[in-house]
């Protein structure tokens, strides 16, 4: 498997794999699938990662600018993240999310926030302490990972794209 940035070209494959990825999931609407491409149409997605396994992209991973609080922070959203149902609990989205991580800490990001299951990312290094909020999910739900300095405190806002 390779992870890479998203190239030109890659967008129909990622809303493609985003639509049947989310299409199970009990908290999705039938827009997920748009998420990626509304990023992108509104300058906020600031690294796009694929999974690329025999030329086909079998995972996805967008990360956007977040605020905590009402100033900018240095931190990112990260989400959606999407892999092909076959491929599911396989390391895919973990590797993606590592790779993401890892290429954001080097450009200076404070961390990295979700609204996510914590079975789910707190192996990947995320964790909620209740300092973080969105809107009105129970804390345990707004997960985070700090890439430099200390945690945030606040309520989260993510992109514009996000925020629908």
């Amino acid at each position: 498997m390779l992870i890479r940035p998203e190239e030109p070209g890659d967008e129909v494959a990622i809303r493609d794999l985003t639509k049947v990825a989310f299409a199970p999931m009990p908290f999705a609407d039938d827009t997920d699938h748009l998420l990626p491409e509304m990023l992108r149409k509104d300058g906020d997605l600031s690294l796009s990662l694929v999974a690329i396994e025999e030329g086909h992209i079998i995972g996805h991973a967008a990360f956007s600018p977040a605020t905590i609080g009402d100033e900018p922070t240095g931190w990112m959203g990260l989400g959606p993240i999407s892999v092909a149902p076959a491929r599911q609990r396989q390391g895919i989205g973990s590797a993606l999310c590592a790779e993401g991580c890892a290429m954001l800490e080097s450009q200076g990001a404070l961390g990295v926030v979700l609204i996510g299951n914590p079975k789910v990312y707190e192996p990947m290094g995320f964790m909620s302490d209740g300092n973080l909020t969105y809107r009105e999910l129970p804390p345990k739900l707004v997960q985070y990972k700090c890439l430099h300095g200390a945690p945030a405190k606040g309520v989260v806002t993510f992109a514009p794209a996000l925020e629908v």
